[in-house]
């Protein structure tokens, strides 16, 4: 489940995927608009409150993150809160100890600067909701995954940050709607991990605001022929991840519902995109 804040706006978009090219062309300026931006938003506003109106790329990349090893799972909420993420941090511990990594859950937002980004590997998003990061947290998270740090996001992570476009980029798709209750489709794997039989889910199903096909590899799709509510038609993707900053990106709108994380298809789905934005797997 996810509600818009009320101070919710519509996400930047982007016609075309950033490329490397497109990312250097602009590295020159940057630093410039920056310095100009902070000053602006320093002395703007009622009663000395800053209101920057434009989100600035960082000027420098933070310093290459750990090796894999360590990961941080971030839950913090805003917004609604799902009663499925002590499930999900469970299964998260569980997989990551499977695979040799350590686990630090924390609703810390402090935790997003430099110094302390730099100690993980990947930060995981388990269901988080509503602008959860200040812009100095933004920036660090930014820095983080464009010096090559993995990020992960489960379900409501798609409901969370309306104030950044820069994360809108990140997660791709934002939550636009979803049915009410919980609905029964199938899902269908794509790539590496195609199979011949659909997997039969019940879950809350997100409807995005955008195909995020364009922008990324498609993991899995699900089919609205069989349930009612679904607004994106024939090709509903449901699970993605890109490289497009420099850092792994994985997502998956799956699991609002607790019952879902026993499930062994949704735990080796999981784990499929832990390993890969740890740099444990070639491929999503």
């Amino acid at each position: 489940m996810g509600r818009r804040p009320a101070d919710y706006a519509e996400p930047v978009r982007y016609d075309a995927p950033m490329t490397a090219s497109s990312a250097k062309l602009g590295s020159g300026w940057r630093g410039c608009v920056a310095a100009l931006v902070m000053a602006i938003a320093g002395c703007s506003g009622e009663g000395g409150k800053q209101t920057p109106a434009v989100e600035v790329a960082p000027t420098t990349a933070a310093a290459p993150v750990a090796a894999p090893g360590r990961i941080l799972v971030f839950t913090r909420t805003t917004g609604f809160r799902h009663d499925s993420i002590p499930t999900a941090v469970a299964l998260l511990r569980s997989l990551s100890t499977e695979s040799g990594l350590q686990v630090e859950h924390s609703e810390d937002a402090s935790l997003f600067r430099d110094e302390t980004l730099r100690h993980y590997r990947a930060v995981v998003f388990a269901s988080t909701t509503g602008n959860i990061l200040d812009a100095a947290q933004r920036a660090a998270l930014q820095r983080f995954v464009r010096g090559g740090g993995g990020f992960l996001g489960v379900h409501a992570a798609a409901d969370t940050e309306y104030s950044s476009p820069w994360y809108g980029d990140l997660i791709v798709a934002r939550f636009a709607s979803h049915p009410p209750g919980l609905q029964t489709t199938r899902v269908h794997f794509e790539g590496d991990d195609k199979t011949a039989t659909p997997w039969r889910v019940t879950d809350e199903l997100y409807n995005y605001d955008r195909n995020p096909r364009a922008h990324a590899h498609v993991i899995a799709t699900v089919d609205e022929a069989d349930y009612d509510g679904g607004t994106m038609g024939a090709d509903h993707p449901i699970a993605w991840c890109h490289d497009r900053f420099g850092g792994r990106s994985w997502y998956t709108g799956l699991g609002h519902d607790s019952a879902l994380y026993a499930d062994a298809t949704y735990r080796r789905h999981l784990l499929r995109g832990l390993r890969y934005v740890v740099g444990l797997a070639a491929t999503c």
